[in-house]
């Protein structure tokens, strides 16, 4: 078990009080990259009702995060190489809550989706600089600190799925006031983030001049004839297709193998709740490798023995498969922690980290709509199941690859393998 080379230090020391704050806010951030999405699931029947949005509308709002992550996530870095990365997580931070905010007022579908989109465009910045800040910080601690917020990710995924029908339920029933209510959390982080901002600033010059040269110094050429790059990429989309699949349709799955909807959605509690602790375990684990593809392989045999097991059985035991899914899952972390380990600076991490969620998230997106038109051509769950079981089998191999011990550095301008 051999870590990776060594990782390039800060320059300039950050004092103790400021990396412990700093670090707070990465995970108070962090926390805030779901629950615009998860709480709206969870109150989706709701909201479908009041603003009368016909089935293909409220088909397409499954499939909207990964899409938005796909093509606003490409700003970031933009943005970041101006202003810095700090300065636009302020920036996200401000327009979670005010998305959130405006979309709780909507008088119609087309302003709601706006305003969504809004919310998910600070999210997609959030989802990009996560890993940059990290590796710009915390260059010696990139398995922990990434453990830290994709354990808070995980975290408000399935805490506010698990309490959002009871929050809105405890604030009068009104999904206005209920969808809204989750902006409070976005706005706590971004007066947090402004805090830092200022606490930093004399530090965040100095990084911001060390980026510069970083990028320089590196002749990474485009991503795309990256092969390692490409690697990542892949399976960061395959994880993220079955994470969305199963966010999106595994209650309505098992309510349609007979489970009661209560039931079904304890579920998918289930399913995220279990991510929470390996968010933290896999990028601490991962980053003691050279290999991550052992890993890799583990949460794909479990998630195949998952797929078998509700095929066969999906009733009798349920709360087994979940589980192995919620342990499949933990591939996300583990493709976010490769982002921060296959580069060697914090401007590479920048670059993989856009190209590698970008592109993914974008092949990620048809996953939820082809459950859907599967399951409504055949009538039946078996088809859709095979689907996710090929993308398990699918992010497994290239997983396996994407977890070679190598750079994007060492890879530059190669052509895809």
């Amino acid at each position: 078990m051999n870590t990776m080379p060594d990782f390039p230090k800060n320059r300039l020391t950050l004092p103790k009080s400021l990396g412990v704050l700093l670090i707070i806010a990465i995970i108070l951030a962090s926390l805030n990259l779901r629950p615009a999405v998860t709480s709206l699931g969870a109150l989706l029947d709701l909201v479908i009702e009041d603003l009368q949005m016909n089935g293909f509308v409220a088909g397409m709002i499954t499939g909207i995060p990964p899409l938005c992550f796909a093509l606003l996530g490409p700003l970031a870095p933009r943005l970041a190489g101006k202003r810095g990365p700090e300065l636009v997580v302020v920036a996200a931070m401000a327009a979670v809550p005010l998305g959130i905010a405006l979309r709780s007022v909507a008088p119609g579908t087309g302003f709601f989706l706006l305003c969504t989109a809004l919310a998910l465009a600070g999210i997609a910045v959030g989802n990009i600089l996560m890993p940059v800040l990290v590796k710009r910080w915390f260059p010696e601690k990139v398995g922990i600190a990434t453990g830290a917020y994709t354990t808070a990710v995980a975290l408000g995924a399935s805490g506010v799925a698990g309490i959002a029908v009871p929050v809105n339920q405890m604030l009068g029933g009104n999904w206005r006031v209920g969808l809204g209510f989750w902006g409070l959390l976005a706005l706590v982080a971004l007066v947090l983030w402004v805090v830092v901002y200022f606490g930093l600033k004399n530090q965040i010059g100095h990084h911001q001049q060390q980026a510069k040269t970083d990028t320089q110094a590196a002749d990474l050429g485009p991503m795309s004839k990256n092969s390692t790059a490409w690697w990542v990429a892949l399976f960061f989309g395959g994880q993220s297709a079955v994470a969305y699949i199963f966010m999106g349709w595994l209650p309505k799955i098992f309510i349609d193998f007979g489970a009661s909807p209560a039931f079904a959605g304890s579920l998918l509690a289930i399913l995220l709740g279990v991510g929470v602790p390996l968010s933290f375990v896999m990028p601490a684990l991962a980053a003691k490798f050279a290999n991550q593809a052992p890993l890799v392989i583990v949460n794909g045999v479990v998630g195949m023995i998952a797929i078998i097991g509700m095929l066969i059985a999906p009733l009798q035991y349920a709360v087994l498969w979940v589980v192995l899914l919620g342990i499949c899952g933990s591939n996300f972390p583990l493709a976010l922690t490769m982002i921060g380990l296959k580069a060697r600076t914090a401007a590479g991490v920048s670059r993989l980290s856009t190209f590698g969620q970008s592109a993914g998230y974008l092949l990620a997106f048809p996953g939820p709509f082809l459950v859907g038109v599967l399951h409504e051509v055949t009538g039946s769950w078996t088809a859709p199941m095979l689907l996710i079981a090929g993308l398990i089998i699918f992010q497994t191999l290239v997983g396996v690859m994407a977890g070679l011990p190598r750079y994007i550095e060492d890879a530059q301008r190669q052509e895809i393998l």
